[in-house]
């Protein structure tokens, strides 16, 4: 975990994690039907099968025993996954995951997080995540949270009702999961089959709820540059909206006219090149087929 998320990091991501689990499931509960569609392929158990399955896979990273979804391949098919190829994954588990009852998924739900957060394990210490990346126990906490944050946005649009998205618990996403991640090893995560730029791209990422921090993509890699490094780019971002943008929610241009993403440094139009490579699962980015 980074010197900036310690023991007060921790803290938040713990009440984050129970306060988006709990807000989710007061939602889905008074849902009126778990067959209402919530994006074009998912419905509302769907959406919500998803998330249990995720919380499921983390109680199994922490505990160290198999995922109680039996899901035939997974293992093998999460070490190669890489952002382009999450989807695959997750059609994988949903096609076997079968269970669409919201009653009984928001039972394994409540059980998933109660384990989660009644754990002993030092928040910096790491577990092996998709395509063999390497995550902090923060991490995997800060990464549920948007989950449940990003897909409850989903459902609350669907169902016409407010949602609202804490900036301080959406920037764990990138403070202690996907900043402390680069700092680690991301595996073949990043191996996207998009083209990469011709020339090194430095993004500088600025946000009141995140620790300054400058990403490089080069060589077909992608790391944490020196913090007195020069930039091509500087990104000053809202979290809870720039969550919402990089994963396909709204699009660029309507984060950028809102300002809740802020576009400027010497080489702005450098973005476009490193965002193809360094994107979270999006249809908006994703390579065609």
């Amino acid at each position: 975990m980074s010197e900036t998320a310690g023991p007060s990091r921790w803290s938040v991501a713990n009440t984050a994690l129970r306060t988006a689990a709990d807000r989710f499931t007061d939602m889905v509960a008074t849902a009126p039907s778990p067959t209402v569609e919530v994006t074009a392929d998912w419905t509302l158990a769907d959406t919500v099968a998803h998330v249990v399955s995720i919380a499921a896979l983390y109680v199994s990273r922490m505990e160290g025993t198999d995922v109680a979804i039996r899901v035939p391949g997974l293992e093998d098919m999460l070490a190669v996954t890489n952002v382009d190829t999450v989807a695959d994954v997750n059609n994988h588990v949903l096609a076997h995951f079968t269970e669409r009852d919201p009653r009984v998924l928001l039972s394994q739900l409540d059980t998933a997080v109660v384990h989660l957060l009644a754990t002993t394990a030092d928040p910096r210490s790491t577990v092996s995540w998709l395509g063999n990346a390497r995550v902090t126990v923060g991490g995997l906490f800060a990464h549920l949270t948007n989950e449940l944050l990003v897909h409850g946005w989903d459902i609350a649009r669907a169902l016409r009702r407010p949602w609202p998205m804490p900036d301080e618990h959406a920037a764990l996403y990138w403070d202690l999961f996907m900043f402390d991640m680069l700092r680690d090893s991301y595996g073949v995560l990043l191996n996207t089959a998009l083209p990469m730029p011709r020339h090194h791209v430095s993004v500088q990422f600025r946000s009141r709820f995140t620790p300054t921090t400058t990403l490089t993509l080069g060589d077909r890699r992608v790391w944490i540059a020196p913090p007195d490094d020069p930039f091509d780019v500087r990104v000053r971002f809202r979290p809870a909206r720039f969550n919402l943008m990089m994963f396909g929610r709204i699009g660029i241009a309507q984060a950028v006219l809102r300002r809740d993403v802020v576009i400027g440094g010497p080489r702005p139009w450098r973005l476009p090149a490193f965002l193809r490579v360094v994107h979270m699962p999006n249809g908006r980015l994703a390579p065609k087929p």
